[in-house]
Formats: structure tokens, C-alpha cells, sequence
């Protein structure tokens, strides 16, 4: 696990111009859209994030289309909102959020969506520290209705770390990173996914949002 290098020139530094902030309709790879969200998560922990356009004319131009520079599949957990963490305004994000950041059917045609519909350079799948889902599924014991489905997804993750030697709180640690990554071997299965990672549309990383620091740990060498 590796952070990301400091930012040579942030896309979003000058906050005195909220309009250029957003402008991000001219984001056109996925090193720009990397660095849109890292700049936002230093804004976020820095308690200095900017002003949203939430105005009538912001949504009257949304409606007409949204072209987000960035799908991001992360955690359903309250404590994970991805628009508040990279501090990003509407339109700027196309979200898909499951229990333990997992992919099934249905969340990976929503991220084939965003990723080939509109046109999104890059897919981050972010998971957290002290994942529920995670935690359940390393403590064992009855998993009750669709839950189970959940666990069931998550259990290789765990024993994958606990081949590694993980034990302990190292383990729910070991085991968060091992999912985010198999995660990202599920999506990288979709043949539309492939395809343009292949032409070179689309960068799939991974990425660890720190409950207690608010800082996200990006995976550069993650994905494709």
C-alpha cells in the first residue's frame, strides 16, 4: 500500500474560483481524475472544502446530461460518502455503494454504465478501515436472510490473509485490503471493462479511506 505522490500542480488549486474548480467536464484521463480526488480528500481533512453550486441553473444543466469524471464503487457504510471525502459537487461522481464494497450482477452493470456510457476515465473501488462486513466475516458466528451472500463473497478475502500469516487486528486489516483487490479482479472480468482498459479509456485502482484521519490511501499499482 502506497499514498499517492504529492501533486506537482492541483487542477483545483486556486479556490478563489469556484466555476474552474468544477470545471471538470474537461477532465479527459485518469491521472487528472486521480488527482481531482486526491486534491478534494486533502480539502476534506483540511476542514477547507469548497463552496458546491447548488443552484436551479446547476441543476437545470445537469439535467440535460451528466459526465462524471470518475465511477467509484466503495462501502455502503454512513461513515464512507464518497462526494463528502473528495469534496465534490453535483455531477461530478457516479457512485455505486454495496456492503463491503462487493460487485454482483446489478453493481457492475451500474459501473459498466458509467464507465462506457458516459465516458468516465476512471474506476476506483474504495474500501475502509474497520469494514463491517469485513469484521463479520473474520468473527464467524450465523449470518441471518441475504447477509449470508454478502459473507460468502468476502470469506476468500479472509482466507487469503490469514494465508499470509495475518492474525488479530492485522487480519481485519489484511483481510479489507485482500477484498478491495478482489473486487477489482471481479470487475476486470466484464468484458466492457476490459475492452477499455485494453484502448486505454479506463483506469481501474483501488484505494482505503481511513475512518479516524479521513485520509484516502490510493493503490497506484492496483488494476490495470
Amino acid at each position: 500500500m502506497e499514498k499517492l505522490t504529492e501533486p506537482k500542480a492541483s487542477i483545483a488549486a486556486n479556490s478563489s474560483n469556484m466555476a474552474d474548480a468544477y470545471r471538470h467536464s474537461d477532465v479527459t484521463d485518469a491521472r487528472q481524475a486521480i488527482q481531482l480526488l486526491a486534491d478534494g480528500n486533502k480539502r476534506f481533512i483540511a476542514n477547507n472544502i469548497l463552496k458546491k453550486d447548488l443552484s436551479s441553473q446547476k441543476r437545470a444543466e445537469l439535467s440535460k446530461g451528466q459526465k462524471p469524471f470518475a465511477v467509484i464503487l466503495t462501502c455502503s457504510d454512513s461513515r464512507v460518502p464518497p462526494e463528502l471525502i473528495f469534496d465534490q459537487g453535483l455531477g461530478d461522481i457516479f457512485v455505486i455503494r454495496t456492503a463491503g464494497n462487493i460487485v454482483d450482477q446489478i453493481s457492475l452493470g451500474s459501473i459498466e454504465y458509467g464507465v462506457e456510457h458516459l465516458n468516465a476515465p476512471l474506476l476506483l473501488v474504495l474500501g475502509h478501515e474497520h469494514c463491517g462486513a469485513v469484521q463479520a466475516t473474520v468473527d464467524g458466528g450465523e449470518a441471518p436472510g441475504n447477509i449470508k451472500a454478502l459473507i460468502n463473497k468476502i470469506k476468500p478475502s479472509v482466507e487469503k490473509a490469514k494465508a499470509g500469516g495475518a492474525c488479530g487486528n492485522t487480519l481485519y486489516e489484511q483481510a479489507e485490503d485482500e477484498n478491495i483487490f478482489a473486487t477489482i479482479v471481479d470487475i476486470e472480468k466484464s468484458t466492457i471493462v476490459e475492452h477499455l482498459v485494453a484502448g486505454g479509456k479506463l483506469k481501474v485502482i483501488g484505494a482505503k479511506y481511513k475512518l479516524t484521519t479521513g485520509e484516502v490511501v490510493f493503490f497506484p499499482g492496483t488494476g490495470r
